[in-house]
């Protein structure tokens, strides 16, 4: 029977990876690094809650709190746990991922304003880095890669541990889940995937469901160039986005969770055919919008 508890999983000794059933919109993955001396973590949590789950769970494995918390972008569900990790840990991200999230602020609370987040105190990254930094956790390598350009979101951290052949994607991957780029670039994803590819890790976390391996990169592929021939067609024929999406056979992608995300996806593909800069802003209402037409009129709900 499939977990439906969050639950943490040795990777290999001092690697951890921290999964939140179903990975669904708000259940994000982390992860943590620790020599028993020294701990980094690798994102934080959604809501008060969470984050204090995730934080009792690294303690339950010995491991003391983290000196050092990676956010791998600026989301709420990936960076609203931060504060409970100050004032002993120092957080670190791209550069863009500290603009971005002072920009964002309080940005869960604003889409899903009925959720309990608990007491969130935004914090963002007090260290950042351009290209790559490389953190050392006792004897362990920990690379901060960013993909280049923008995936994702335009501040993306890959955490790749090379001697453990592990890497943390953020949301470059959501096993099992419909990948996500609006408030990114879908072109730019699929070059993301060529530098994860690049680095030969065997275990793959993904930003959201569980644990996997490199065949995740695949699967990401084959739906962005999916997305990308959709949009194509849609636009040429002067379809919206919501008729190009409404008229799609999703085929196997259909087996995705939230695979109302394919109308925010193609926003950002037209955006990019229009012409658009990679990662320029989109309107989130009419994503949103978009998104719950396709979602039966419903709005997409927060699981956390």
């Amino acid at each position: 029977m499939p977990a439906t508890e969050p639950y943490t999983v040795e990777l290999t000794p001092h690697v951890h990876a921290y999964v939140q059933p179903d990975g669904g919109w708000c259940l994000n993955n982390a992860g943590f690094v620790s020599d028993g001396a020294s701990t980094l973590l690798v994102d934080t949590a959604a809501t008060e809650r969470r984050a204090r789950a995730l934080r009792d769970a690294l303690l339950a494995t010995g491991a003391p709190l983290p000196r050092t918390v990676v956010n791998t972008h600026h989301h709420g569900d990936h960076t609203y746990g931060n504060g409970l990790f100050l004032p002993e840990a120092v957080v670190v991200g791209h550069e863009s991922c500290r603009s971005e999230l002072l920009a964002a602020g309080r940005q869960l609370h604003l889409i899903w304003p009925r959720t309990d987040f608990g007491d969130i105190r935004i914090t963002a990254p007090t260290v950042t880095y351009d290209d790559r930094l490389t953190v050392h956790v006792g004897d362990i390598e920990v690379r901060l890669i960013h993909p280049g350009g923008v995936a994702h979101t335009t501040g993306d951290t890959v955490v790749h541990l090379p001697r453990q052949g592990i890497v943390f994607t953020g949301d470059l991957v959501f096993q099992g889940g419909t990948p996500f780029v609006p408030m990114g670039s879908l072109s730019g994803s699929l070059r993301a995937l060529g530098v994860l590819r690049s680095l030969g890790a065997e275990t793959v976390v993904p930003g959201h469901g569980p644990i996997t391996d490199p065949s995740a990169y695949d699967m990401t592929e084959r739906y962005l160039r999916f997305v990308a021939e959709l949009a194509e067609e849609g636009h040429t024929k002067g379809r919206t986005p919501l008729e190009t999406a409404q008229a799609a056979d999703l085929g196997a992608f259909g087996e995705l969770r939230e695979s109302e995300r394919l109308v925010a996806n193609l926003h950002r593909a037209y955006a990019e055919l229009d012409g658009l800069p990679e990662g320029s802003p989109l309107d989130p209402v009419a994503v949103f919008a978009d998104m719950a037409a396709m979602n039966g009129g419903v709005p997409v709900a927060c699981h956390a």
